[in-house]
């Protein structure tokens, strides 16, 4: 076993950040339909905590965003003519597409892929497997890009795989490490994964009835699969469908787990006394032991939960072995979760950290939504792209980067601006070199 670290790939916000309400079944995202965003702070408080969590010693890095706006996309809704007529033609007959066009939704890259350390598969290799995220259109475009992105970081086929995204059908659909959770005794060793899912495409339980479960149990079997996953150290759980039509789009919305510790709310299962038998055996069998930390209803309503993303948290392994747990400033603000978090240090999870992501918030993604977790060990991480591994340095060239180029309010009008379009593509090209990421764009 070789030793290794959890990298965190926090996503850099774009420069096209704004709220369009475009995730039907993310009530943070529709509650702020059409309110003016603010891009330049967006970016801001994600590299704030990114440069935070690396000055503490954890390994940070970033993935860029994505080329914005998609005139691909346009096309193939129809639209004709030059750059200009294409933006003003679709703000006109379809805003919500050309709303889709501009999304900024690559910066929740827990949705970006579902990874697995090269000390889970069978042929000794990290492997990534993009997702399709085929429930939304503003997203489901997203894998080609992020399978560029990921290829190009990952580059070293002696250590990394990265494959294609599932196909894009129903019975795939595939929303990433927002589902998935490894937990073990230490990153290096073997571990335990699970996979969370909200419904069947063939066959199974009913599924939730108001809002859409975008993870089948058919596309967590086939990443499980192409991962070369042991299935004695693979588990399958369902997702309790009545918490998704309560807001829990993604199972990141109510567990979080760390090493060998799972913290979750007591909804967040369909059967959780089969779930945490499962988990705690098989656990046991790579010399774990499960530490459960559990949130009854009594104690914080699903609703609060939502609404304050508690579980959309990032639980870190600290150099002392002890966690700290990095929420929002959400959490202190809704009163059944300040005082829940009033009790909880002590324990497993000694010290909170709090930052203010609100502009992510607002749009519906938590500090978990802006990370995508990789366990890499020595060897694999001096094969990673250190173009994006989050330094002093990167911080300030980036924070200045930002700075040029980044409006500080954005409003749906201003997307038919042929100007912004403009100002996007100029940032991204130059953030492609800053990264030094030649032709991570194309056009």
């Amino acid at each position: 076993m070789l030793a290794a670290r959890e990298f965190n790939f926090d996503g850099l916000v774009g420069p096209s950040h704004n709220y369009a309400g475009l995730s039907f079944g993310n009530e943070a995202s529709f509650a702020n339909l059409k309110q003016a965003s603010n891009p330049k702070q967006a970016a801001l408080q994600g590299l704030a905590k990114m440069r935070a969590l690396a000055a503490r010693g954890f390994a940070q890095a970033l993935l860029p965003p994505h080329m914005r706006p998609d005139f691909a996309l346009l096309h193939r809704a129809g639209f004709r003519g030059g750059d200009a007529e294409l933006l003003a033609r679709a703000a006109k007959e379809a805003p919500m597409i050309l709303a889709s066009a501009y999304s900024a939704a690559p910066m929740w890259t827990a949705n970006a892929a579902t990874v697995s350390p090269s000390a889970d598969s069978q042929d000794g290799r990290v492997h990534f497997t993009p997702a399709n995220l085929n429930n939304k259109l503003h997203r489901a475009g997203e894998h080609e890009q992020t399978a560029r992105t990921l290829r190009a970081l990952f580059a070293d086929p002696r250590h990394f795989v990265v494959h294609d995204a599932l196909p894009s059908t129903p019975a795939f659909g595939d929303e990433g490490a927002a589902n998935h959770t490894r937990l073990c005794r230490e990153h290096g060793a073997a571990g335990v994964q699970m996979f969370v899912h909200g419904r069947a495409e063939f066959g199974g339980a009913p599924g939730p009835k108001r809002y859409p479960a975008r993870q089948t149990l058919e596309a967590s079997q086939a990443v499980a699969r192409l991962h070369r996953l042991d299935p004695r150290r693979t588990r399958h759980v369902r997702q309790k469908p009545d918490v998704i039509d309560l807001g829990v789009f993604h199972n990141d919305v109510i567990a979080v787990g760390n090493g060998n510790v799972l913290f979750y709310h007591g909804d967040a299962f369909a059967d959780e006394v089969a779930t945490l038998i499962a988990l705690r055996q098989t656990l046991a069998g790579v010399d774990a032991e499960l530490v459960t930390l559990r949130v009854d209803a009594g104690e914080v309503l699903v609703a609060d939960a939502v609404a304050s993303y508690l579980f959309n948290s990032q639980l870190l392994t600290k150099a002392d072995g002890k966690m700290a747990l990095l929420i929002p400033h959400e959490c202190r603000e809704n009163p059944a979760v300040a005082r829940y978090l009033e009790g909880l240090r002590g324990g497993v999870i000694d010290e909170l950290i709090e930052f203010d992501l609100r502009q992510s918030m607002r749009n519906g993604g938590g500090p978990a939504c802006l990370r995508l977790r990789v366990v890499l060990n020595a060897a694999e991480a001096g094969a990673l792209h250190p173009g994006v591994v989050m330094t002093e340095a990167l911080y300030q060239t980036l924070v200045a980067w930002v700075g040029r180029h980044y409006r500080d309010r954005i409003e749906a009008a201003d997307l038919a601006d042929l100007a912004l379009a403009r100002e996007i593509q100029g940032a991204l090209e130059e953030l492609s070199r800053i990264l030094q990421l030649p032709g991570l764009y194309q056009f």
